[in-house]
């Protein structure tokens, strides 16, 4: 029997209630009280019995019949993602191909060289853009630049980046070899054999300090990427070896742009800073058993250090449940921008195949009760961000000591910063790769020193090289003078307008000369901040931006001045939006 069908007739076997066997005779019996629960799960079970029976009929009819070669194994995955796409964005079918990424993403754990990799400007080949500290391809002499030719022999020419990473992959103690075209001498190759080993991405790639108004280390900084396996322990680490180097003040805790992870590690950040056994966060489901408590566990490291939690649009998950649960028992105060409104809890289950679904359980409610999820995690503005939320949608609740907090998707901060962001000409400088190229040439060139700066006649050499660099650049303005035009001739305007119009976009037409000038001093900072990595690795680049990072100062002059920081965590009300 298939098992389409063994499913079908399970289901519909529920059905079947026992009795006396046909043309007995039995003595009638009240008909006991029906029990509701019961009878809705039986209809739910027909239902799924009548649906899947559909299906198979109609898989079994397409597979038989249909004029061209059919691949059964596509169609039923391309049939299962259909189906959970109307369902949440989270919810998703992982095949077994794809398990390996997924693991990778919630430990921080693979078996490989320790090297990060891209396209090369011209898309041609595949390029190393950083190696990690200390990693097998650290060890070996990688440099960001290098290009990486073939990998066991197999041409990487034209690959794209997962077809090269997959091969760089593999299991620990094996050797790859790799044949470079290094970044010093382009017109030479060079042969590497490189032992793959088991690579931990650390989760705080940095700590430090945020110096004071006299320049002094009084409050501390810990960056954490993400909530992978163990990155509570990083977070001790780290806390605990600030608190041995000078007096804690205050502690920034940066979650920006941490999209989140494993829910155990977010309940334990927590307790470095809340006493034993306080409520972090609960889920609650449809079905019973997803619904739990978290406590805190153990006692805390910093329970009086004075705290703030840096966020912005893309804090999400496990990053939501530290900032909002440090936030309703008035334990920290929260910097930034609003976070991502992820609230949705996900858990594996396998279906076949070594593949798994990703399935939305239940929901995350912080200690105040109010639930993290976005109302609507389907419409956002373009930077991701939650969109608006009418206010007869918003609930307000109170945090520990009486402050008004509010649901409606994510976490409101207590001290609003403006996000920074960059110019769509940067954008795509970055996305262009030349950044990078330039970076890489110049840390080969030349020893900078912590405190470099992209000088005038750095500026001018980049410059120099984007002479004759092809890049297509159109700007919102000219975007909108698109659209105008269309509405103009559309409503008979255009002729009228033509000229203003074509003075417009002779003002604004896109010059690569005229937007390097206009966007210098942002093109100057991601260009230091290339160059740091490749000399300094990502510790350094963070410590880098560091001094120019206005929200991480406005943290910590908050966290300085004990009437502000008192008044905030005691009386002051979050925004509704």
């Amino acid at each position: 029997m298939s098992i389409f069908r063994h499913i079908i007739f399970s289901a519909a076997a529920v059905l079947c209630v026992s009795g006396p066997a046909s043309g007995a005779t039995a003595k009638k019996q009240p008909a006991p009280a029906a029990d509701s629960s019961a009878i809705a799960s039986q209809r739910r079970d027909l239902e799924i019995g009548r649906s899947m029976e559909t299906f198979f009929n109609i898989f079994r009819e397409v597979n038989l019949y249909y004029v061209d070669t059919t691949s059964p194994a596509q169609m039923v995955r391309e049939a299962g993602n259909a189906m959970l796409e109307g369902l949440d964005p989270y919810t998703e079918y992982l095949p077994a191909e794809e398990m390996a990424a997924f693991e990778t993403m919630t430990t921080g754990k693979y078996a490989g060289l320790g090297a990060l990799i891209r396209k090369s400007s011209d898309g041609r080949w595949i390029e190393v853009a950083e190696p990690y500290r200390g990693t097998p391809s650290d060890k070996a002499g990688l440099k960001a630049g290098d290009r990486i030719l073939s990998v066991d022999g197999v041409d990487m020419q034209g690959k794209e980046v997962v077809f090269a990473s997959d091969r760089m992959r593999g299991k620990a103690g094996t050797t790859a070899v790799l044949v470079i075209s290094p970044i010093v001498d382009t017109t030479t190759t060079k042969t590497l054999h490189i032992k793959r080993e088991r690579i931990s991405v650390p989760a705080v790639p940095y700590y430090g300090w945020v110096k004071d108004s006299t320049g002094a280390d009084s409050v501390g900084y810990i960056r954490l990427n993400s909530f992978t396996e163990n990155c509570a322990a990083e977070v001790r680490n780290a806390l605990t070896a600030l608190q041995h180097q000078a007096p804690l003040k205050g502690l920034v805790l940066d979650l920006r742009d941490n999209t989140g992870g494993i829910l155990g590690e977010a309940v334990k950040i927590v307790g470095l800073f809340m006493p034993r056994n306080t409520i972090v966060v609960t889920t609650k489901g449809r079905v019973p058993e997803m619904n739990a408590t978290y406590r805190t566990v153990g006692e805390p490291v910093a329970p009086t250090v004075p705290l703030a939690v840096l966020t912005n649009s893309a804090s999400a998950s496990a990053s939501e449940i530290v900032a909002g649960s440090l936030q309703d028992l008035d334990r920290a105060v929260i910097v930034g921008q609003r976070s991502f409104g992820k609230g949705l809890v996900q858990s594996t289950r396998p279906v076949g195949e070594n593949g798994y679904i990703k399935l939305t359980t239940a929901k995350y409610y912080t200690p105040s009760g109010r639930c993290i999820q976005a109302v609507d995690y389907s419409h956002r503005n373009e930077d991701r961000s939650v969109g608006a939320v009418p206010d007869s949608l918003i609930a307000s609740f109170r945090t520990a000591g009486g402050r008004t907090v509010y649901d409606g998707g994510g976490i409101m901060p207590d001290v609003r910063t403006d996000a920074d962001y960059f110019g769509k000409f940067t954008v795509i400088l970055l996305g262009s790769g030349y950044i990078d190229d330039f970076a890489n040439r110049y840390a080969v060139e030349h020893s900078p020193s912590r405190d470099f700066a992209v000088g005038d006649s750095v500026y001018a050499a980049f410059c120099g090289m984007m002479a004759d660099k092809p890049i297509t650049f159109e700007s919102g303005t000219e975007q909108l003078l698109t659209q105008l035009r269309k509405v103009a001739e559309r409503e008979k305007y255009s002729e009228r307008i033509a000229g203003e119009l074509d003075a417009i976009a002779e003002k604004i037409k896109d010059d690569k000369t005229a937007e390097l000038k206009a966007f210098s001093p942002e093109i100057r900072e991601v260009l230091a901040d290339a160059v740091m990595t490749r000399w300094y690795y990502d510790a350094g680049r963070l410590e880098y931006m560091l001094r120019r990072d206005r929200t991480a100062r406005k943290a910590a002059a908050v966290l300085l001045d004990k009437g502000e920081y008192t008044r905030i965590i005691a009386t002051q009300d979050t925004d509704k939006k």
